[in-house]
Parts: structure tokens; C-alpha cells; sequence
């Protein structure tokens, strides 16, 4: 039987919905790649990183797929920018810095994951796996913060809190072109197709 596919975040979907076609974006600890698929379908050029390579071996006909842990082995994209990236369900503290370097000039990060509070309702419950309150507000420094949420999410009920920053001049804001659907026309589907 084959895998049942998530949803996209509707995080991700509202931030990057209007990424121009041929957009480079990184889509970190992408896991069987419920956002690769969405983002490759819009016609973005997607790197998908994730340590199972038996999750992400599907994802390489339409997405470059980067098998590595990133937790414990060398950062796998060094001196690499993207358009986007693009991280959820995913908080591993030493790589804030990196995360955030890896926007390049005009592009944004999309990041959604899971907060103080989750221990209450479920997993992840463990400390390390939680956003402090304010800490991806923190993290984003150097970055101008479009939105920012902290709170709760249904269904399933979970906490937590999500960021889309951009990197740019906030006085050259007429310049983002990731405002919403109306900003710019959708991207073209690609040639490539995620199975």
C-alpha cells in the first residue's frame, strides 16, 4: 500500500505560493516530502535534505535530494543560497545560524515548528524540541520578520510558532514579490513530477 501523502503546511503554502518558476529553494529535514512535491509542482528548483534516504528516494525525480544528517555530520550545503527555505516540524538549535545564512539576497525563510506548551498536548515533548517563546523571532535577526505566530494550531491540536522573514531592505519592501497570490502570477508546473 502505497504511503499516505500530508498536506502541505498552510504556512508554507501562504508564503510561498508565489515564488516565481525557477525559484532554488530548500526545503530542510524534508522527510518523505509533502512540501517538495508542492513546491517541484509550481515549478521551483527544489534541494530536499533529509537523513532517510528510503523516505526521499521517491522525491529524486523531481527534486535534487541531499542525504545527510545534519545533526551530526558536515553541513551539506555550504556556500549554497536559496530563493526560499523552507523548515517545519523540524528544531535543531545549532543550525539556526546556518538555516538563516542560506537565505540568499531578496529571498525568504518559511519556518514552522513546534513550541513550549506542545509538552501538554503530545509530542514532540522534550525541551530540546521546543521553541523557547520568542526564540525563532531571535533567530531570524538580520532578517525583516513579514509575520510571525505563537500559539495554537487544530487539528491535530498542537503548539507552536511559525516566522516567514525576508531578506531585504524593509525601506525596498515594494520589491518582495511574496506578498500573497496577488503579488505574482503562480508559478508554471515544471517538467519534472514527484511520484
Amino acid at each position: 500500500m502505497p504511503p499516505v501523502l500530508l498536506a502541505p503546511s498552510d504556512w508554507v503554502t501562504r508564503w510561498a505560493e508565489s515564488l516565481p518558476a525557477g525559484s532554488r529553494v530548500l526545503d530542510l529535514a524534508c522527510g518523505s516530502g509533502r512540501h517538495v512535491r508542492w513546491l517541484a509542482e509550481r515549478g521551483a528548483r527544489v534541494t530536499g535534505v533529509d537523513r532517510d534516504a528510503a523516505a526521499t528516494g521517491p522525491l529524486r525525480a523531481c527534486a535534487e535530494i541531499i542525504v545527510a544528517d545534519i545533526e551530526t555530520g558536515p553541513w551539506p550545503l555550504e556556500g549554497r543560497l536559496f530563493d526560499a527555505v523552507i523548515v517545519t516540524n523540524y528544531l535543531w538549535r545549532p543550525l539556526l545560524p546556518r538555516i538563516v545564512a542560506s537565505v540568499g539576497p531578496g529571498g525568504v525563510l518559511v519556518y514552522e515548528t513546534f513550541a513550549r506548551g506542545q509538552e501538554a498536548l503530545g509530542r514532540p515533548a522534550r525541551p530540546e524540541f521546543l521553541l523557547e517563546p520568542g526564540e525563532l523571532l531571535r533567530a531570524a535577526t538580520g532578517l525583516h520578520v513579514l509575520a510571525y505566530e505563537d500559539g495554537l494550531l487544530e487539528p491535530p491540536r498542537r503548539r507552536v510558532q511559525r516566522l516567514c522573514a525576508w531578506r531585504g531592505d524593509p525601506a525596498r519592501i515594494d520589491a518582495l514579490p511574496l506578498l500573497g497570490p496577488a503579488a505574482v502570477p503562480a508559478a508554471q508546473p515544471g517538467d519534472r513530477r514527484c511520484p
